[in-house]
């Protein structure tokens, strides 16, 4: 099942998404709401998949970022083997953690301002976790259980802002940086998971590829480790981390006009375009 939010009527609605058509879920507003509705969320959106009355066009200029305003986004750096490597560290032994401000977000096919205070903006193409039930103290076993669906992200960075001090979140919660979507898929429609690979294409040309396997901790093993430090919310966001091919490793940055495009097959695509506030 793809679960999304539309923009629709002058306002937005969640739906779910089958063939480039789209079904709305009741009244709520975003995947967000309906999912803090618990199993009467959940149970709406099923009915509406299985009736496949997809009455609205789901381009993907029409599709907003999922969850609208989730109560916390909790990223993760340097989880990805190739990535690691390309930086010149070693394997972490503990998940490395960092949040985001929910205004950080954009949608899945915003333009995105390149910022005036910074000069090396990055693009970091991820898959993203959305919890779908609440969960503190959650076993690795039990984990997929919490896991509404999988999605992307790309972690938009300033690096000069993410390097002046040990601190990573300057650099990471520029305003409306971050697109997210354009659905949230079921765990279900995307097993086994760890086959299908994560790509980044700059203008066409590709500069990340990496299997989901590759992964040092996976979507289980972080969503048990959050768990233990904060009880995990309905609409809540995990970014898994980024594989190797970052422009930083390169002295690569964006620029205006610059397209980056997020994918993994069974998700679809994040299209963002980058243009200079200069």
């Amino acid at each position: 099942m793809r679960l999304g939010t539309l923009a629709l009527d002058g306002g937005s609605r969640a739906v779910v998404v089958r063939d480039g058509r789209a079904a709305t879920v009741g009244e709520y507003a975003d995947v967000g709401a309906l999912l803090r509705d618990g199993e009467a969320g959940l149970a709406a959106a099923r009915r509406a998949h299985e009736q496949a009355d997809g009455a609205h066009d789901a381009a993907p200029q029409r599709l907003l970022r999922p969850v609208l305003e989730p109560g916390a986004i909790v990223c993760v750096g340097l989880n990805y083997r190739s990535h690691i490597l390309e930086m010149g560290r070693e394997l972490p032994t503990a998940p490395t953690l960092f949040s985001k401000l929910p205004r950080a977000l954009t949608d899945p096919t915003a333009a995105i301002e390149l910022p005036a205070v910074s000069e090396r903006i990055d693009y970091e193409g991820e898959l993203a976790v959305v919890i779908g039930r609440a969960g503190r103290d959650v076993a690795a076993a039990d984990a997929w259980s919490h896991v509404a669906g999988l999605t992307l992200m790309n972690d938009v960075t300033a690096r000069d802002f993410q390097r002046r001090t040990l601190q990573w979140f300057a650099g990471k919660t520029l305003q409306a940086s971050t697109p997210i979507g354009p659905v949230i898929v079921t765990a279900d429609e995307l097993e086994p998971l760890g086959d299908r690979e994560l790509v980044t294409r700059v203008n066409g040309e590709e500069c990340q590829r990496a299997p989901l396997s590759d992964l040092v901790f996976d979507v289980p093993a972080l969503v048990a480790d959050l768990s233990r430090l904060v009880e995990l919310a309905p609409g809540d966001v995990i970014a898994t981390g980024t594989p190797g091919g970052v422009g930083e490793a390169a002295r690569r940055y964006l620029g205006d006009g610059d397209v980056v495009e997020v994918s993994i097959d069974g998700i679809g695509t994040l299209r963002n375009e980058f243009r200079s506030a200069r």
